[in-house]
């Protein structure tokens, strides 16, 4: 980029996206965490990746195993702890940083413009992925794909074009191969975008190579897996599985929500409009024809995956900074905003982090409360001057009731356990990882049972919790075969056939000692059924809490 456009050379741009991808993505490293509701799936998966299991022969999953990649290799090389997940994020983090700055760089988005954007992508969507999860892994793929997608499109011509078609076509599927939804819509975009190449390019290979290139991929990967019963477990949306994929769902939530995503389409809409007017001219120039169809399918995207997969809440909100990124491109040609001083980048880049300043002010919270103590002092030990005083969830210095923006409502379970109060385990997978004490001293009980100490890596034990890290703790044998589920989530993770199967089990005493955890708010994510099958064939000898947030579930100790 010249240097008429902005104060950054080439060199200072790129060091500064470095530092703001990089600086960011490493910030994990230097905190401590509480256990995270549902990551017991990722240690899980990667633990039996790096013992040398093979997913469908070993384990069978709804998914593909792309998710378990990364974490299974971090495992590797750090060790089987949850802070390795914790890693293995550090990096998945950079990579998604680089690809949508790659993107952003294939399309000639000013640096001035590009750095403010990879600033917003940091700070709206991986920031605060501290923990990997294959509903955020399957868009970091996505990403990726379409780096190598716009290089081809836009980079250099001759052999090497070939090599970055592959390179996309590899990404696309592995992203279809961790979430199906996601990589679907994946591949739907760069056929799309590839469609629109063909168009402006009249080269009619472009797609057909491609998915030459995706077929190869998925057969090299999928085919020694036909034989363990792959097509029974990766069989989205058709028996006994149930499709995500609502029109009414979607259509709902698009009207009823979903405000973000029309209020950028509006302005998209509304940028476009000028080249709308001029459209031969606007057609000609391929990158900007590109970067609006990038932009609305990214929005399309975002759209359906909000209902595909609709947890947690916030899966899809890497629409944000493409928008941003599209959207302020257009209005700096229209309006001819000069960026070739420092004043417009300092301005963008306090403006984004004004817009975004809820993904640290938590770390600033701690600061500003001591500085700025909320306007009523609570007096401690209000209870000494008053007869209610002790009934009274906040009392101020005279004795009376307070209420305030932050209690008027009395919300929460009374029986919760706060953050807190949680404390470490001296057990080694749980290295940095707080839990509830009761959690903690139940985990400490099991590992003291005899028949723990007598049978050591010969125990039989089912694990139906949370607490899959015990597996390297204890350790005990892992059960493995084709109709053995990664995760007990019924109708999601397994399914009536494995169901009826481990009842059969547990009615012949086939395990030493059985971990149930019981969430009754959550939809079978233990089978509820099992907890009864246990109740009439197992003696139960102990109970404590679950590491949830918050603590309404327990873990019950089962034993023959």
């Amino acid at each position: 980029m010249s240097s008429v456009y902005t104060p950054f050379s080439k060199k200072s741009a790129f060091i500064t996206e470095l530092i703001i991808i990089i600086g960011l993505a490493l910030v994990p490293l230097f905190v401590t965490f509480p256990y995270r509701v549902n990551i017991f799936l990722s240690w899980e998966g990667a633990y039996r990746l790096s013992q040398g299991q093979v997913p469908y022969k070993d384990f069978g999953l709804p998914l593909g195993y792309g998710f378990w990649l990364m974490p299974a290799l971090f495992f590797k090389l750090f060790g089987a702890q949850l802070i390795s997940l914790v890693k293995a994020q550090v990096l998945m983090n950079i990579l998604a940083g680089l690809a949508f700055r790659s993107i952003l760089k294939s399309l000639d988005v000013k640096p001035v413009l590009r750095i403010v954007s990879v600033l917003l992508f940091v700070l709206s969507y991986s920031f605060f992925n501290f923990w990997p999860w294959y509903n955020q892994t399957v868009i970091v793929y996505e990403l990726i794909g379409l780096a190598f997608l716009f290089r081809f499109l836009t980079g250099p011509k001759g052999r090497i074009q070939f090599l970055f078609l592959f390179l996309s076509a590899f990404f696309t599927f592995l992203s279809f191969f961790t979430k199906q939804d996601g990589g679907g819509l994946a591949l739907l975009l760069s056929l799309a975008l590839l469609a629109c190449n063909s168009l402006q390019e009249k080269r009619w290979w472009d797609i057909p190579m491609f998915l030459a290139f995706y077929g190869l991929v998925a057969a090299t990967i999928i085919l020694p897996l036909v034989p363990y019963g792959f097509g029974y477990w990766f069989n989205h949306g058709q028996p006994p599985h149930n499709s995500r994929l609502s029109l009414y769902d979607i259509i709902s939530e698009i009207l009823a929500q979903s405000q973000w995503i029309k209020l950028y389409v509006l302005l998209v809409v509304l940028c476009l409009i000028p080249a709308f007017r001029e459209w031969k001219s606007f057609w000609s120039n391929k990158k900007e024809v590109l970067f609006a169809l990038l932009t609305l399918g990214i929005l399309a995207e975002a759209s359906i995956f909000q209902v595909t997969s609709y947890t947690p809440p916030d899966n899809n909100i890497f629409f944000h900074a493409f928008a941003f990124a599209f959207i302020a491109s257009r209005l700096q040609e229209q309006l001819k905003i000069n960026l070739s001083s420092w004043k417009p980048f300092a301005i963008m880049t306090l403006l984004v982090m004004f817009w975004w300043s809820g993904t640290f002010w938590k770390y600033l919270d701690k600061v500003v409360s001591r500085v700025l103590p909320p306007k009523v002092q609570v007096k401690e030990n209000a209870d000494a001057d008053t007869t209610y005083a002790k009934y009274n969830p906040q009392v101020s210095k005279t004795g009376e009731n307070v209420v305030s923006r932050n209690n008027y409502m009395n919300e929460g379970d009374p029986n919760d356990v706060p953050v807190s109060e949680w404390i470490f385990s001296n057990l080694e997978p749980f290295k940095k990882i707080y839990m509830p004490a009761s959690t903690v001293h139940g985990m400490e009980r099991i590992m003291a049972l005899p028949i723990v100490k007598e049978k050591k890596d010969s125990l039989k034990m089912l694990n139906m919790t949370e607490l899959t890290p015990l597996a390297k703790a204890m350790p005990y044998q892992l059960e493995t075969g084709s109709d053995i589920p990664l995760w007990y989530h019924l109708g999601v993770g397994m399914f009536n056939q494995q169901l009826h199967t481990y009842a059969q089990k547990i009615r012949a005493h086939h395990y030493d000692i059985v971990l149930y955890e019981y969430a009754p708010a959550n939809n079978n994510f233990y089978p509820f059924a099992i907890q009864q099958e246990l109740r009439d064939n197992y003696h139960r000898i102990d109970t404590f809490l679950a590491p949830r947030r918050p603590t309404n579930a327990t873990i019950e100790v089962y034993v023959r």
